[in-house]
C-alpha cells in the first residue's frame, strides 16, 4: 500500500493502486512525547483527533509519499506534525544503523520514501537540505529514498501520477 501524507486539502494528483491519503481534515495535535504509543497502546497514539493511527498506517505500507510545500528545505508544518505522530511505528528499543543509534522498527515492512515538494521559489540550498532531510527520514524508518522531486506549483502536481 502507498501511504501519502500531504498538506494539500484539495489533493488532486492521480494515484495508482492501493493507497491511503492523510491530509488536513480538522486540527491535528502535536506529539507531546508521552510515550503512550509505545507503552499504553503500542503502535497507536493515545491522542484521539483522527490522526492517531498514522503509525499503524505506516506498518501496512511499502511506499511512503510526502507531498508538501517546501519550507526552508523541510516539509510543511502539517506534514511534519503527521510524521511526528507516526513515532508509534517504531519501538522504544534502540539499534545501531549506519553507525548511528536509531529506534528499532516495530513492524517488518520495508518502506521506500518519495517526496514531492512544491513552491515557486525553492533555492538550490533548500533542495540540498530537503535531500539530506529525506535521507535522514529514510534512515529513521529503516527504509530507502526512491525519489525527491521539486515543482513550482501545486497545479504541476496534478499532471503527474503517483
Amino acid at each position: 500500500m502507498k501511504l501519502i501524507i500531504t498538506d494539500l486539502e484539495n489533493f488532486n494528483t492521480p494515484v495508482q493502486g492501493d493507497h491511503k491519503i492523510i491530509k488536513p481534515q480538522g486540527d491535528i495535535r502535536f506529539c507531546i512525547g508521552c510515550f503512550g504509543c509505545w507503552i499504553k497502546t503500542p503502535g497507536e497514539c493515545v491522542t484521539h483527533d483522527g490522526y492517531e493511527r498514522i503509525g499503524v498506517d505506516l506498518s501496512k505500507c511499502t511506499e511512503l509519499i510526502l507531498v508538501s510545500r517546501c519550507h526552508y528545505g523541510s516539509v510543511s508544518p502539517f506534514v511534519k506534525t503527521a510524521q511526528d505522530r507516526s513515532i508509534s511505528y517504531l519501538s522504544p528499543d534502540f539499534v545501531f544503523y549506519k553507525g548511528e543509534m536509531h529506534h528499532k522498527r516495530r513492524y517488518s515492512n520495508k518502506i521506500s520514501l518519495s517526496a514531492y515538494f512544491y513552491g515557486d521559489d525553492i533555492t538550490e540550498a533548500e533542495k540540498e537540505t530537503a535531500r539530506e532531510l529525506m535521507e535522514a527520514n529514510a534512515d529513521n524508518y529503516d527504509g530507502q529514498v526512491e525519489g525527491i522531486l521539486f515543482y513550482k506549483s501545486e497545479k504541476e502536481l496534478e499532471e503527474i501520477t503517483l
